[in-house]
């Protein structure tokens, strides 16, 4: 089958400028499919199912033809097989865990170490356990080479949705000939992405099978539970009941209820079942046949693919020989009977260290590649293939490191991995598009370094503009030249000591998910004390909010518990309706203002920038920060933007402006010759009357690409950071900096635009107070 360039243009418009690398998260749907499904509900009226009427008695007829096209769509009997339709793979797995919970001799769990989370955590609630580490010792057991009582359940995946090994299609016969009173969940989820699933021989088909529909065509958000009849007395054994599956039910006096016995999926779908994706999953059937005809044709498209991008993968080299990609991969890539369209792999630098994923989502992010990375989902497939212990997991758990953050290399090892999965829509070209970016961007050919742009001596610059961010992630506030500004013991007066919070998770929000904020400009008014929140190029009235923390009838607030940067803060909630409806209209999602006041001090420094003596006060304590993502002060030389711009402008890019780096302070050099990056290599400097320790480099992502005027995105100056300033997997560009305060009672440290600043060496660093810390401003 090959993928025409008119089917991609017509049905996946989507697709335009995308390369998209994440078919095993969900394969994309066709325009024609949501065309479709649009047109019959507009044309038919469906009522609820549980009901006589004719619309209901409409839905109804056509939910058991979609049922049966299920069964069709799989090879299975309906007199052999039924279908509960469920939310998801998960879903369905909690279905059949129901039923073996309510057994009160309990049950025992065996599962394969490939398995999905989701299956893996099913064994909490067995009353006993075993993991299987190795298709060999599956093997073992299903010959009955060890003892093992009856009354359990075995859980494997079809396919590893970590590196697409397929597993062996013949446990759930041997398991039934060999392990009386053992039941087999198959986890194929993973596998109908791209492979038909045949269970037109009922006698070796697993008991139960869990698939979700959206990995097969994109759309409905639809799962099922695929049950073998023969096996399902077992299923009976589950105590709850919804609406639906009961033909009597007694409320007060005694304890009675009648379970509906017609059918095994009217015993299970529990309340009213979500009818409208069940019939668009109807249509998502007709319009794959008619795009695709089989997923035979899907498979041997995809395999195809996948087969190449490994022989693609594998061909990567640096410039010393060593190769680019390390794939995961045991069963290699030589037939499709073994291996599905995935493949995961980590990737090396030069010298054998590992580049972090994180920072290769950031940039694929930015060049409009969709991969997956991280954990996967998959334990088991971190443990075997990135080969990261289970007491190392733990390990760097207790670390701080949490599914979905960047601490993507800890100790040595990758804590996940890169993900590429292809689909029925794949071509070619996407491959070629993602191995061109990785040699692009990570294969070695020159080194690069923090070399020093220019001759050593002593610079002389000044301050170019000082810059606040009251509100986090969102615009920010220039302080007038001449203006002398207050540095506090958490940073700068006023700076991020605010942030929008979700309405729903109480979480702040940031402008790397909401591009808008970076239109939202607040401006300090210490005259009538007010923060004046502005829409910029709008023409909304300001909002005003009390500088004050004193009630007013204009501004309550409340005390909640909110998350920054992964941290668990106190903050205090803004709940005026005017101030929700202000915010929630300008960024387009439920959200308020909430403060962290500066009297507060329970955020500190940054794992990473705990290195230096000055980060901690003398009593031991660590420093506070506000609501910042590392350090109190950033500081930015325009030199280094100027020569960042130099090389942007070469390829004709989008040159950056300094408000894209969100610096505090900006410095300019006013020697004839700029040192680009010199910055790098200062470790205090001082600004007018006031020192500073830097602290080292600011890490990077793709918020740098927001443009601060119209919150639109572009890919630079991202990508060509990337290129030049990549320092062992990190993008870094400006400096960390802390506030070190003069022991002069009564003198209030401050700042203003021209003050003079001095780069200063050891020897010349004065008397300060090393215990009493500036706090907070940071990147976000």
């Amino acid at each position: 089958m090959v993928i025409r360039q008119e089917l991609r243009d017509t049905e996946y418009p989507q697709l335009k400028g995308i390369t998209y690398l994440d078919h095993a998260g969900t394969t994309l749907y066709a325009t024609s499919l949501i065309h479709s499904f649009s047109q019959d509900l507009c044309t038919n009226l469906y009522g609820n199912p549980h009901s006589p009427s004719p619309s209901s008695q409409q839905t109804t007829k056509r939910i058991d033809d979609v049922r049966h096209r299920v069964l069709h769509l799989f090879n299975a009997d309906p007199e052999q097989f039924d279908v509960v339709f469920c939310a998801n793979a998960t879903a369905g797995m909690k279905l059949v865990l129901e039923a073996f919970t309510a057994r009160e001799e309990g049950f025992k769990y065996r599962y394969h170490v490939d398995a999905h989370t989701s299956l893996v955590g099913v064994r909490e609630l067995a009353s006993e356990t075993t993991c299987f580490s190795s298709d060999a010792e599956v093997e073992i057991w299903l010959k009955g080479l060890c003892q093992d009582s009856p009354g359990g359940l075995f859980g494997w995946p079809a396919q590893s949705n970590f590196s697409g090994r397929r597993l062996p299609g013949d446990w759930a016969a041997r398991l039934r000939d060999n392990r009386p009173g053992w039941y087999s969940l198959l986890d194929a989820a993973a596998l109908v992405t791209s492979t038909p699933l045949d269970l037109h021989n009922a006698r070796v088909a697993p008991d139960f099978t869990v698939l979700s529909f959206y990995k097969m065509f994109g759309f409905p958000d639809l799962g099922a539970l695929i049950i073998r009849k023969d096996s399902a007395d077992i299923l009976k054994s589950r105590r709850y009941f919804g609406g639906g599956t009961v033909d009597a039910v007694v409320s007060r006096t005694q304890n009675f209820h009648a379970r509906k016995v017609d059918s095994i999926h009217a015993h299970l779908e529990d309340g009213t079942p979500a009818f409208h994706s069940i019939l668009a999953l109807g249509t998502a059937i007709s319009t794959h046949e008619r795009l695709y005809c089989s997923f035979n044709n899907i498979s041997r498209h995809t395999f195809s693919l996948t087969q190449a991008l490994h022989v693609l993968l594998s061909e990567l080299v640096h410039r010393n020989g060593r190769k680019l990609c390390q794939i995961y991969s045991p069963g290699g890539h030589t037939s499709s009977i073994t291996q599905g369209p995935i493949v995961a792999f980590n990737m090396q630098r030069a010298d054998g260290s590992w580049i972090g994923y994180a920072e290769v989502e950031k940039l694929a992010s930015v060049k409009n590649i969709h991969i997956r990375t991280g954990g996967l989902c998959n334990p088991g497939g971190i443990e075997t293939s990135v080969g990261v212990e289970p007491w190392e997991i733990k390990q760097n758990y207790l670390a701080g490191h949490r599914c979905w953050d960047e601490q993507d290399v800890m100790h040595g090892k990758p804590t996940g991995a890169i993900r590429a999965s292809l689909g029925a829509m794949s071509t070619i070209d996407d491959l070629m598009v993602f191995v061109k970016f990785l040699e692009e961007f990570y294969i070695d050919k020159e080194p690069v370094s923090l070399a020093l742009q220019g001759p050593v001596g002593k610079p002389e610059a000044v301050v170019e503009s000082l810059t606040i961010y009251p509100i986090k992630s969102c615009g920010g506030f220039r302080i007038p030249p001449g203006e002398c500004w207050e540095i506090r013991p958490h940073g700068f007066a006023w700076d991020r000591e605010w942030c929008l919070v979700h309405l729903g998770t109480g979480s702040a929000i940031d402008q790397k998910r909401y591009n808008k904020m970076a239109l939202i400009r607040p401006r300090v008014d210490l005259t009538s004390g007010y923060l004046e929140v502005y829409l910029h190029k709008s023409s909304v009235a300001p909002l005003k909010v009390p500088l004050s923390l004193a009630p007013s009838a204009s501004c309550t607030l409340k005390s909640s518990q909110s998350r920054v940067c992964g941290d668990k803060i106190a903050a205090l909630t803004y709940t005026s309706p005017h101030i929700t409806d202000f915010f929630t209209s300008a960024v387009g999602v439920p959200c308020t203002l909430a403060r962290f006041p500066a009297a507060s001090e329970n955020r500190h420094f940054k794992p990473h920038l705990k290195g230096s003596s000055l980060t901690q006060e003398k009593d031991g304590r660590i420093a506070p920060i506000l609501l910042s993502n590392e350090s109190p002060i950033l500081l930015i030389n325009s030199s280094s933007i100027d020569k960042l711009n130099e090389t942007i402008g070469r390829t004709g890019g989008k040159l950056a402006k300094p408000e894209v780096f969100r610096g505090n302070i900006v410095i300019r050099e006013t020697t004839v010759v700029k040192r680009a990056y010199a910055e790098d290599f200062w470790k205090h400097v001082k600004i007018g009357q006031e020192h500073f320790q830097l602290l080292g480099p600011c890490r990077r992502c793709h918020m740098v690409c927001v443009d601060q005027e119209t919150a639109e995105k572009n890919e630079e100056p991202y990508v060509t950071l990337a290129k030049t300033r990549r320092i062992d997997g990190r993008v870094l560009f400006g400096q960390h900096a802390v506030h070190l305060p003069l022991e002069s009672a009564g003198v209030v440290p401050r700042i203003r635009v021209g003050d003079v600043v001095r780069i200063l060496q050891d020897g010349d660093v004065e008397e300060v107070d090393q215990g009493s810390l500036a706090g907070q401003a940071g990147v976000a």
